[in-house]
């Protein structure tokens, strides 16, 4: 049993992290065995998700004055919380993957920067491209236009090139 003083700093920790998240998953893992559960937090841990099991009612405090306090109404359960610390899609990647392996993981809430989404949307929000995908995107496009202006530029001297050449080697067959 938690005492006051654990209950606050729970609700602390969870606050904080719910703050400078960028998405949150709220997922039923009953019917997970401790190793299931073990190796979701490893994977979780390894793509910089924040993951943590919580009492609802501890859960609901936490994520009042947070971007996410629209999942409150939907905390019912045993659900484990996990929030995207560095790109959006990070959390819905993580338990998807999980999922796919372990039918008993069940996502319930999803919500991004303060939207409530359907659990549904889950697919949607793990295909989201990193950041480094998303800067890498940017830069193929904004390059795009660079390298059709710099061939339409050059198209009519290599046809000149190629004309001269043509008469250059006309005059010497003859």
């Amino acid at each position: 049993m938690l005492n006051k003083e654990q209950k606050e700093a729970i609700v602390a920790e969870v606050a904080i992290v719910a703050r400078g998240a960028h998405s949150a998953i709220a997922a039923e893992y009953r019917g997970l065995t401790v190793e299931q559960m073990t190796k979701l937090r490893q994977d979780a841990r390894t793509a910089g998700v924040y993951l943590r099991v919580v009492r609802n009612t501890l859960a609901r405090r936490a994520l009042t004055d947070t971007g996410y306090a629209c999942m409150s109404d939907s905390l019912k359960g045993p659900l484990v919380l996990a929030f995207s610390k560095e790109e959006p899609g990070a959390a819905a990647r993580v338990m998807r993957d999980f999922a796919k392996d372990n039918d008993k993981l069940v996502v319930k809430v999803i919500a991004l920067s303060g939207n409530l989404l359907t659990p549904g949307d889950l697919a949607a929000l793990a295909t989201m491209p990193t950041r480094d995908e998303a800067l890498s995107q940017l830069l193929a496009a904004m390059k795009a236009p660079i390298g059709k202006l710099a061939s339409t530029l050059q198209a009519p001297v290599g046809k000149l090139v190629r004309t001269v050449a043509a008469v250059r080697d006309q005059k010497q067959a003859a």
